[in-house]
């Protein structure tokens, strides 16, 4: 592609053959992709492209690029779009909120599917390994380096969705959908592969159970977030503070594990880049945002302008989350195609109100003004000698733009002006952009907004203070991102890792603490209110107050009555019961139980706990009797395997049950859990809540505080929903009022 065309008035005269030489008609290899205009031949205006392509010449056609790009960028966005709506709709989004709602203990359907991991990420590739060379935890280590390896694929791959939205040039980035690809390889490692495709080996029969599936997904979002962002310990982190609800040692020295394959898998696939063999994507390492090039010095007096930066962050992070929260509600649906063409649009024609600077000639080893695709300092509608600060951070990749946006030792480089057009824009590319169909990350676009406004701080207070501006930046993007995500040590590595300057430790911890607590004064993080927005039941560490004023038998008392199955129940009944409702949960009970010493009468006693998945199972297998009678042991044995009852995904609308059938007899003793968790009626909501969580139940029975013939041994059954703030909220509408009043 030709080199951008310059004013030759007032130059040195040449030679013929060296002008035709840089003319890019005299060779057709070096021609422009878009025709210049001869009668614009001699201007010295230039278009600069967008993310897609960088194509810059003083002599372009403007509909024509303005009609190339546009339409490049929307057949793009329009693709990710289609790959979704069409294919995977639980790729859409960051993934990050619904990865911490099932590690909560919400499964949410097909979210950890062979769709979304194609939409987002890449195949799969299946190691066939022999039971006798693999035992369960060496199984646990293979998958955590099968995730590590695979998930930093991803980049250099980038199929479908996320290639579409991120080269669209849309306001997101790449960091979420990488953190949900690593999930969905883990639980198809889990499960042996997707739901219709699954492989059969027997000793894959041992991670047919939440909790090792609970721990791979976990590992897997550890080595998304060190492949986005580089950074071994700040995966293993995140991990812990935002992602995971329960957490024990063995799971940290996993998670740890995996984040380390993908750092040597990373540093080897530099090693194979360095050699020029991966083209425009071999640059980079292991630091993505160096700045360790400048000294650190800061006194007392400094802490005065990065603890402003820590309150402004936390305050502008709470009102982001706001208008997200608000945007998202009053405009359920968004235009995808107008959001590619805003994107477009207004950030093409917005550095044509910014200034042209001068280049530094201290700059060594820096092309001023950049004329080709890459380059720090584009020559936007600017004469030679000079740059447009605002296109160099607009018409780059957002990886660039925070590069340049972090560089040190550049106090005159930006302009306060192009500071603040460039962090509003992004403000309100967030707030469009948000909610579309499309895989999105939601990382990038923050650190984007912060470092923006941290840079700008910084050129205020360059006056009072020693801190170099590139510094300010980091502080800016912290602090935005603590107080939009509200998180804090995973954050104070992460960017300790991304920019490798260990001396911006202590004020960045203050940083983040602030923010954080500034903005945990006015709503919750980003993902809980996605979580919120998408109805997933997800339940906090601690209950509201107003629960301890409430019992479990009165939240009880306003649900429907509980449905019960006897121990020996008859197939119609079971039939007619999973038809008609759509609880996963039924206590067993026996009737005319012989009551205690002293009791009148007979007694009906609760036997346990029955899923409806092992109901459905006994159907499938038809496990029926012709008389009403309890099994024996081994009759059990011989009709059911672990197994069985640990096969997903059946519906009792795929059991063909006979009209004879409905007349026999199941015995439910077998495959009852008959130790529940149970809570006496008169235990408070608050209490219960927190057992609910921290033992990560189901089900929850409420018994009745006094045993006696003819009371009923279950007075009802909890659930994640049941225990919701605003489902209780709605049945108690009282105590809405004593919330409002409290608040």
């Amino acid at each position: 592609m030709a080199e951008t065309t310059q004013n030759m008035e007032g130059s040195t005269p040449v030679a013929a053959e060296e002008e035709e030489e840089r003319d890019p008609e005299s060779n057709s290899l070096l021609q422009p992709l878009i025709k210049r205009s001869r009668t614009l031949s001699s201007s010295p205006l230039a278009i600069v492209g967008t993310k897609v392509s960088h194509i810059e010449s003083l002599d372009y056609e403007y509909m024509t690029g303005f009609i190339y790009f546009t339409g490049a960028n929307l057949a793009l966005t329009l693709f990710a779009t289609f790959l979704c709506v069409m294919f995977a709709p639980t790729a859409a989004g960051p993934g990050i909120p619904e990865i911490k709602a099932y590690l909560n203990g919400v499964d949410t359907p097909n979210m950890f599917g062979a769709a979304p991991l194609i939409v987002k990420g890449h195949q799969l590739i299946a190691l066939k390994w022999r039971k006798s060379e693999l035992g369960k935890w060496r199984w646990l280590l293979l998958s955590s380096v099968m995730i590590s390896i695979t998930i930093y694929l991803v980049p250099s791959l980038q199929i479908f969705g996320s290639i579409g939205a991120v080269s669209a040039g849309l306001d997101l980035g790449k960091e979420g959908p990488l953190v949900h690809i690593g999930a969905c390889i883990s639980s198809l490692l889990a499960q042996g592969g997707p739901d219709n495709h699954r492989v059969k080996w027997k000793w894959m029969r041992y991670f047919n159970n939440d909790r090792d599936r609970r721990d791979l997904i976990t590992c897997g979002s550890s080595a998304g977030v060190c492949a986005a962002f580089r950074a071994p310990v700040g995966g293993v982190l995140f991990a812990l503070e935002e992602v995971a609800t329960w957490w024990r040692s063995a799971l940290l020295w996993r998670t740890f594990f995996s984040t380390a394959i993908v750092v040597v898998v990373l540093r080897a696939s530099i090693e194979y880049c360095n050699t020029g063999k991966c083209g425009l994507f071999g640059k980079g390492g292991l630091i993505m945002f160096d700045v360790s090039d400048v000294s650190v010095y800061y006194h007392l007096l400094d802490v005065v302008p990065v603890v402003v930066i820590g309150v402004i962050g936390g305050l502008l992070g709470s009102l982001y989350n706001h208008l997200l929260h608000k945007e998202r509600k009053n405009m359920q649906d968004a235009f995808e195609s107008q959001c590619s063409s805003f994107h477009f649009c207004v950030p093409l024609l917005l550095p044509f109100l910014a200034k042209c600077s001068p280049c530094d000639p201290d700059l060594l080893g820096i092309i001023c003004p950049s004329t080709g695709r890459t380059g720090n300092f584009k020559q936007f509608n600017c004469p030679p000698g000079y740059y447009n600060d605002l296109a160099s951070l607009l018409h780059t990749s957002n990886d660039d733009a925070v590069r340049n946006i972090f560089s040190t030792s550049t106090p005159n480089e930006y302009h306060p002006t192009s500071l603040l057009i460039h962090f509003g824009l992004y403000c309100i590319l967030g707030l469009f952009t948000f909610g579309i169909a499309v895989p999105s990350g939601l990382f990038l676009p923050i650190i984007l907004m912060g470092a923006s406004y941290g840079r700008l701080l910084g050129i205020c207070a360059a006056p009072y203070t020693k801190i170099d501006q590139g510094l300010y930046a980091v502080l800016g993007a912290a602090a935005l991102m603590a107080g939009s995500m509200r998180m804090t040590v995973s954050l104070c590595v992460i960017f300790l890792e991304l920019t490798n300057n260990l001396l911006l430790l202590p004020i960045t911890m203050i940083v983040l603490l602030i923010a954080k607590t500034v903005g945990d004064c006015f709503n919750p993080s980003i993902y809980e209110i996605i979580l919120e927005l998408k109805g997933l039941p997800f339940l906090e560490a601690h209950p509201e107050p107003w629960m301890r004023n409430l019992t479990v038998g009165e939240l009880a008392d306003a649900k429907s009555p509980v449905v019960t199955l006897c121990g020996v129940e008859k197939v119609a009944r079971i039939v007619e019961v999973l038809r008609n409702t759509t609880h996963n949960g039924f206590p067993v009970v026996d009737q005319g139980v012989t009551p205690p010493v002293g009791a009148p009468g007979c007694a009906t006693e609760l036997h346990g706990l029955i899923l409806r998945a092992h109901l459905v199972a006994a159907l499938k297998k038809k496990w029926f009797l012709s008389e009403k009678r309890r099994t024996e042991e081994w009759e059990v044995r011989e009709k059911f395997t672990s197994v069985d009852l640990a096969e997903r995904g059946i519906t009792i609308e795929e059991v063909i049950v006979t009209k004879d059938e409905m007349e026999l007899y199941m015995d439910l003793h077998p495959l009852t859990n008959t130790t529940p968790y149970t809570v006496v009626e008169s235990m408070s909501v608050a209490k219960a809540m927190v057992l609910f969580r921290q033992v990560g139940l189901r089900h929850m029975l409420i018994v009745p505080k006094y045993q006696a013939a003819g009371v009923s041994p279950v007075v009802g059954i909890l659930t994640r929903q049941d225990l919701r703030a605003s489902n209780i909220l709605t049945a108690f509408p009282h105590l809405e009022e004593t919330e409002r009043k409290r608040k």
